[in-house]
């Protein structure tokens, strides 16, 4: 088994642990999107405004662009698969994982790993219009009408606004806790 050496107290991290830390942060985005929700009566479809995407900001300004993408990928798709949300899961899973790569490949650019804090801001806000253009389409096809998604946007800028909100001082709290300092 292959082991790299953490950079911050120079014991082994496996494989495995790396693995169960992944699949902890695709619970966490799930359990954050599933539960801490509020559905928002301006949208066509109900719309839904969640902390899944501060938890998919958060783990992605935490460990960069790939696991963030595999997280937000899979945590947010497995919330559309287990709620009434299904006919989204394969656009969400696209969507979300661009997301978060693109929040952690501007957090992460040049040796920063996720410690500047307007490098982390100026990645969320660069995906926010990934986000928005990605489920505008998924609306656009899933209802055939090109206007009637333009609802949904409003409430996806607010849920983006929250998950920046909440992301920007936990992360901050938490780069200072040595396990989580790159």
């Amino acid at each position: 088994m292959q082991k790299t050496l953490s950079n911050t107290n120079a014991r082994p991290r496996s494989h495995t642990y790396d693995l169960i830390i992944t699949a902890m942060c695709i619970a966490l985005v799930f359990v954050a999107t599933l539960f801490l929700n509020i559905r928002l009566p301006i949208s066509i479809n109900g719309g839904l405004v969640h902390l899944g995407t501060a938890m998919l900001f958060i783990v992605t300004l935490l460990f960069g662009p790939k696991k963030g993408m595999i997280v937000g990928a899979i945590g947010m798709s497995l919330f559309d698969l287990f709620s009434n949300w299904t006919l989204w899961a394969p656009f969400t899973f696209v969507t979300r994982g661009l997301q978060a790569y693109i929040v952690g490949s501007i957090a992460f650019y040049g040796g920063r790993k996720g410690r500047s804090i307007p490098f982390n801001i100026v990645g969320i806000l660069a995906s926010i219009p990934v986000m928005l253009a990605g489920y505008y389409l998924c609306e656009g096809i899933l209802f055939g009408n090109w206007v009637a998604p333009a609802t949904s946007i409003p409430g996806n800028l607010l849920q983006n606004s929250i998950g920046l909100l909440v992301a920007i001082p936990v992360v901050a709290v938490l780069k200072k806790i040595p396990m989580f300092r790159p």
